[in-house]
C-alpha cells in the first residue's frame, strides 16, 4: 500500500505537524508500507524526481522530539517558500497524493483540521484519515461546537464570543477569572487565562491576532484529562497535571520536568464512566468518525468537555499514543489501526451507495 503522510502547512502549528508527520512516517515504514511525507505548503520539487521514488520504505532522519516553541506568523511562514504564491497547497501536492492509496492527516490547527484540505481532496476523489470536511470544520470551530454541545446537553464552560479588544469587562455575564482563545486553534497559541478585568484587552489582542473571533469562557478550576476514541473504541483518559503554570504550547511540546502524564489516573468509576460516555456523544453530536480526542476539565466529580480534537497530534509528548500504549496498542499498530479505520469507512459508504 502507498501512503502519503501529508504534514506542515501554513498553520500556527506547523512545527508540531512536522514533528508528528516524521514520526507517522517512520512509524508506517516500519510496518514495510510504502510512505512519502510530503509538506503541504512547500509540496515537492520533481525535477529530478519521479512520484514513485518519492514513497519509501527507508526512515526519516530528522528527530520528531525536537519542537520549535516558535509561534510562526503568516509572515514568517510564507518566507518558507520561494516566490509570492501563499496558496496553502504547494507545488505537486494533488499530484502525489492522488498515486496514494490512502493520505495520513498529520496536520495541526487551522488550515489542517478546518476542513479545507478535506474539501479538495474529496473533490479529487483522493482518500485520507479523519473526520470529513464537514466534522471537521465544527470540531475545529470552537463557536460552533460549543452551540453544538448546548443544543445536545454536553456539559461545557460558559462563554461569549468577542470580535474586538475593546469589550467591557462588566458585560461578561460570568465572573474573572477567564480563559480567552482564538475560536480556531490549537495547542493553545494564542490563549490566555486572565484573572482580572484590566489585563482583558491584552489578552484578546493578541488572541485576534490568531482569528477574527475569539472565545471568553468561564474559567474552571479543575483536573485535566483527555479521552481518544478510534474505530468507536473509547480508550482509557489521561491525566495532565502541570505542577508551575498550565498546559500552554511549551508543556505541551517541550521536555519538561513540570508536566505529568498520568494513565490511567486515579478518579472515582462515576467521572471516568462520565468522561468516556460524553467522548462518544461528542464524537457523534460533531459527526466525527475514524478516530479524534476529547479534552475535559473535571470539577466537583463532573466533567465538562472543552473541545475535540479531529487530527490529534502525534509527537512524542502528544496524548493519543499515550492512552492507545495502555490498552496495549503500540504507536506503529496505532497508525496502522486509524488508516485500516478508515479505509473500512469508505468501503462501507462505496457498499451503501452502489
Amino acid at each position: 500500500m502507498k501512503i502519503v503522510v501529508l504534514a506542515g502547512g501554513r498553520s500556527t502549528e506547523r512545527n508540531v505537524s512536522l514533528s508528528s508527520g516524521v514520526k507517522i512516517t517512520n512509524a508506517l515504514r516500519s510496518k514495510g508500507y510504502q510512505v512519502a511525507l510530503v509538506d503541504l505548503f512547500l509540496g515537492k520539487d520533481l525535477q529530478n524526481l519521479t512520484v514513485d521514488q518519492l514513497f519509501t520504505t527507508e526512515p526519516e532522519p530528522d528527530d520528531p522530539s525536537k519542537i520549535s516553541d516558535e509561534v510562526l506568523t503568516d509572515d514568517k511562514i510564507n518566507a518558507l517558500r520561494p516566490g509570492k504564491s501563499k496558496a496553502l497547497f504547494g507545488p505537486n501536492v494533488l499530484k502525489i497524493c492522488q498515486a496514494a492509496d490512502i493520505v495520513y492527516l498529520g496536520l495541526h490547527g487551522e488550515d489542517g483540521e478546518n476542513g479545507k484540505v478535506q474539501a479538495v481532496l474529496d473533490l479529487f476523489e483522493i482518500r485520507y484519515t479523519g473526520s470529513d470536511t464537514l466534522a471537521s470544520g465544527l470540531a475545529m470551530n470552537k463557536k460552533f461546537s460549543k452551540e453544538i454541545f448546548q443544543q445536545n446537553q454536553i456539559p461545557t464552560a460558559e462563554y461569549i464570543v468577542a470580535n474586538q479588544a475593546d469589550i467591557d469587562p462588566s458585560a461578561i455575564p460570568f465572573d474573572f477569572p477567564v480563559v480567552v482563545k482564538p475560536c480556531n486553534g490549537g495547542s493553545s497559541v494564542g490563549t490566555h487565562i486572565v484573572k482580572q478585568a484590566q489585563d482583558l484587552s491584552a489578552a484578546l489582542t493578541d488572541a485576534l491576532r490568531f482569528d477574527q473571533e475569539v472565545l471568553i469562557e468561564k474559567y474552571i478550576q479543575g483536573r485535566e484529562f483527555s479521552v481518544a476514541i478510534i474505530d468507536d473504541q473509547v480508550l482509557p483518559p489521561v491525566e495532565i497535571v502541570v505542577t508551575n503554570g498550565w498546559y500552554d504550547f511549551e508543556h505541551k511540546f517541550q521536555d519538561n520536568s513540570v508536566t505529568q502524564f498520568i494513565t490511567p489516573p486515579e478518579i472515582d468509576a462515576d467521572v471516568q464512566e462520565q468522561m468516556q460516555r460524553l467522548t462518544k456523544q461528542t464524537f457523534q453530536a460533531l459527526g466525527m468518525q475514524n478516530y479524534g480526542r476529547i479534552d475535559f476539565l473535571v470539577a466537583d466529580n463532573k466533567a465538562y468537555v472543552m473541545e475535540a480534537n479531529s487530527l490529534p497530534g502525534m509527537t512524542p509528548r502528544s496524548l493519543i499514543p499515550r492512552e492507545a500504549a495502555v490498552v496495549g496498542i503500540n504507536y506503529a499498530d496505532l497508525c496502522e489501526k486509524i488508516i485500516q479505520s478508515k479505509l473500512r469507512i469508505y468501503a462501507a459508504q462505496e457498499q451503501a451507495n452502489a
